[in-house]
């Protein structure tokens, strides 16, 4: 197991910044190399590269908030990893071997790193308010302040817990995931003949919710279930809401649900009216109001942007044409606006004209809709993963349209 620190970190400052001697370019989006800032020629919206480093840059998941101020909290995984064997076969000195933290400073474009380990690092949470970014190396989950650099070792998982932090809670003091217990799937050789995502599902295996206390270094599970238990979120506001979801086919579940981790009370939203309905992809508003999510009254057909009231379970949803229906939508702080990141012809609404970056404005009960971005060059299998900038000027999103994944914005006002 890994118990210690590494050594202290080495920190990397890039300074990016675009120089605009005449107007950008007006530019096919992808397909070729890009330049640092051009016009979708399709949309007439400006769009720029925000990384400046070299490798495959990475933004977060839709759900996890990658802000701090106006500064955003990343992945760079290097294009080559440099490894020195000595004479005894050990590591002697190696470039950092997969994915580290960075954050940049989204108004002057300084770039930093935050970790430096010699093992890839996962975990997407930030907590805007205490200025740490906390992350997981194998079984060690740490936190980082990105003011002081002051490092911790949080808590390490026992060798028969594989658990995952995803999220932190309102007041900064609980980390929270699920871990599955060892032993427990179902061994059934027809599985062989499923796709692993039905294969997780069908195994039926005991899963547990868990928190680790932040200050106290300490887990404590709070709840049990055969189910495959997925995308936990603490609500933005109250520290004690956690929101879940009962992994698997969208149309088998009764996927999305709340818990109280104090009065250990279960929540679930959104019963199925139909069959072949699906309900999923949810997150919280920002004033954890809502709980938003992609909605389909039957799967395929109709599509919708649902909420349901966090205390009354209440709900509205806003409809959308086929080709709008995005893999990931958000919303943003005041709830006026939404964007989604568009969606393949493979994909389950199978949108001939869907691969696009969407601006939604509710109106009535349906979506009025802005296209920002041509995304044909975009291959789907990585999900763009749309996101408000903080001062809400920009759509920030992940692509792959040059060939290697990177981090975009798009300016939501129409260029002049």
């Amino acid at each position: 197991m890994l118990h210690t620190i590494v050594k202290p970190m080495c920190t990397l400052i890039v300074m990016f910044v675009f120089f605009t001697i005449q107007a950008q370019p007006v530019l096919e989006t992808g397909g070729q190399n890009m330049p640092s800032e051009w016009i979708d020629k399709d949309t007439k919206h400006k769009v720029k590269k925000i990384i400046p480093l070299e490798g495959n840059n990475s933004s977060f998941y839709f759900h996890n908030n990658p802000f701090i101020d106006n500064k955003m909290v990343f992945y760079n995984t290097p294009a080559s990893t440099k490894i020195v064997i000595n004479k005894m076969g050990k590591v002697e000195n190696s470039d950092i071997k997969g994915k580290q933290l960075y954050i940049i400073n989204l108004k002057n474009s300084k770039t930093e790193q935050l970790t430096s380990h010699y093992h890839p690092v996962n975990g997407e949470v930030v907590h805007s308010g205490t200025k740490q970014v906390y992350y997981q190396v194998l079984d060690s989950v740490f936190s980082i302040n990105i003011n002081t650099r002051q490092q911790k070792l949080v808590y390490v998982f026992p060798e028969n817990i594989p658990g995952r932090i995803t999220t932190v809670n309102a007041d900064g003091s609980l980390l929270a995931g699920a871990y599955q217990v060892p032993g427990t799937e179902k061994k059934n050789p027809a599985f062989d003949s499923l796709s692993a995502f039905n294969k997780i599902y069908e195994e039926k295996a005991l899963r547990r919710l868990f928190v680790i206390d932040i200050n106290k270094g300490t887990r404590t599970d709070i709840f049990s279930d055969t189910a495959w238990l997925n995308h936990h979120q603490f609500s933005p506001v109250n520290p004690n809401l956690l929101l879940f979801v009962h992994e698997g086919p969208w149309h088998k579940v009764n996927r999305i649900w709340t818990i109280d981790i104090v009065s250990k009370k279960v929540t679930p939203f959104h019963p199925r009216t139909m069959d072949m309905e699906i309900a999923g992809h949810e997150w919280f508003s920002k004033d954890g109001k809502t709980i938003w999510f992609d909605l389909q009254q039957p799967r395929g057909k109709q599509f919708f942007v649902a909420g349901a009231d966090v205390i009354t379970t209440r709900e509205i949803k806003y409809e959308l044409q086929r080709n709008e229906w995005s893999v990931h939508y958000t919303s943003s702080p005041d709830n006026s606006l939404f964007a989604g990141d568009g969606g393949s012809a493979g994909s389950v609404a199978k949108s001939p004209d869907g691969q696009w970056i969407y601006l939604f404005t509710p109106g009535g009960n349906s979506f009025k809709s802005k296209k920002l971005v041509n995304m044909k060059h975009h291959n789907y299998q990585l999900e763009p993963n749309v996101h408000f900038s903080p001062d809400m000027k920009w759509i920030i999103f992940r692509a792959n349209f040059e060939g290697h994944t990177n981090v975009y914005a798009v300016e939501i006002a129409d260029s002049k």
